[in-house]
């Protein structure tokens, strides 16, 4: 699988994902074919070397005519739809729209067909967006993943006046992506690349476990007296056996909870969605022995398990941070055996090398029920395993 890793150190915008993604390696006069068939303006784009804080990396910028129209969500679909790019190109570049549109709707209080693109509408900003999407399909790209992003700070002028930094669209867009702190006074992220990362970006966090292929660098507009203003793209590959995602580790110590209260807290999580829930026995201030409450979650459920441990256990605090993990390939699989039908997880180290673990609950049941040992169910369940003719495709 080709992955991409946006490390978002200086923020990003659409001019430096572009400018990152032609300098891994993606085909610029192929990407002028593209946005040429938009009917864009006299549209150009031009890329130079530059240097940023002693670092080299690709400046795009986008060349056009003056213009002073501000596009319906429904114009820009209407150009893409009508251009020569390629289905997919296509269907990313309306998705980072479409987010966009989204997002000014939910900002002006209006629908998605009324919003009105101002910046976003221009043809630069077109250019950028499509330009990416055009790109991101001709690296082949399959997966993308990200650091976590700094907006800046202070004051910008849009088109509807001063406004804190992040905007509020550019806010809207980074819910629930995780933010690094940065005082910069500057629009370090701005609305189309915070609208890149909500349609492409798949989980945030540290950077994957991949080979790298090769590497690319946007340079920002702006030259910042803190730091280099550069987004970094790693291109690389997926190990071919385990799949890599970023989950959220919650932690907790109690020394004033009882096992029972415990025991419920842990079902209630695992039921609410936790991906696994553990406990360690620990030692506490005053040689108190304790419990540490461990919890691994996805994005989505982390507010709710918070919650839950917040009020059944009545903890003061929960520890929390991100982490990376791989993950084997793995499905559910039944067998039939003499004592009846075994549910199972299999395992995948390679395409050829699958293993079968059958369910306790499955086993235990049957060996009561037929008055065997528990392991003699179980070595039945691996016997019939084998005898099948289970392939990497199932």
């Amino acid at each position: 699988m080709k992955i991409a890793y946006l490390d978002c150190s200086s923020g990003i915008s659409g001019d430096m994902t572009l400018g990152a993604l032609i300098d891994a390696g993606a085909d610029l006069a192929a990407v002028q074919r593209g946005i040429d068939s938009l009917g864009l303006p006299s549209c150009t784009l031009r890329t130079e070397e530059v240097k940023k804080k002693g670092f080299r990396a690709t400046q795009l910028t986008v060349e056009h005519e003056p213009e002073h129209a501000h596009r319906h969500l429904s114009h820009i679909e209407k150009m893409i739809d009508g251009s020569e790019l390629s289905p997919r190109q296509r269907e990313l570049a309306l998705r980072i729209f479409r987010r966009l549109g989204e997002a000014e709707a939910k900002v002006h209080g209006t629908t998605i067909e009324k919003v009105h693109f101002h910046e976003v509408g221009a043809v630069d900003s077109i250019a950028d967006i499509v330009g990416v999407a055009i790109a991101w399909d001709l690296l082949g790209i399959e997966r993308a993943e990200a650091s976590a992003v700094p907006t800046g700070c202070g004051e910008i002028t849009i088109a509807h006046g001063r406004c804190k930094v992040p905007a509020p669209a550019t806010a809207e867009l980074l819910r629930g992506v995780p933010l690094a702190g940065s005082s910069i006074e500057a629009e370090l992220t701005t609305p189309t690349g915070a609208a890149i990362l909500a349609a492409l970006v798949e989980s945030f966090g540290p950077p994957p476990s991949m080979t790298i292929d090769a590497i690319g660098y946007g340079a920002g507009q702006r030259d910042l007296e803190e730091q280099a203003n550069l987004l970094r793209l790693l291109l690389g590959t997926a190990s071919a056996s385990a799949s890599g995602d970023t989950v959220w580790v919650l932690e907790t110590n109690l020394d004033d909870v009882t096992g029972e209260i415990i025991g419920h807290c842990t079902t209630r999580l695992l039921d609410a969605g936790a991906l696994d829930v553990y406990t360690t026995a620990i030692q506490m201030k005053k040689n108190r022995p304790a419990v540490k409450l461990s919890i691994l979650c996805d994005d989505e459920h982390l507010a709710e398990l918070e919650r839950i441990v917040f009020a059944e256990t009545a903890t003061l605090g929960i520890r929390r941070w991100r982490t990376e993990r791989d993950t084997m390939r793995r499905g559910e699989h039944t067998v039939a055996t003499q004592f009846g039908d075994i549910t199972g997880k299999l395992r995948w180290q390679s395409a050829s090398d699958v293993t079968f673990h059958p369910e306790y609950d499955d086993c235990q049941r049957l060996a009561t029920e037929h008055n065997v040992a528990l392991s003699v169910v179980q070595r039945a369940a691996r016997r019939a395993f084998r005898a099948s003719d289970v392939t990497a495709d199932e």
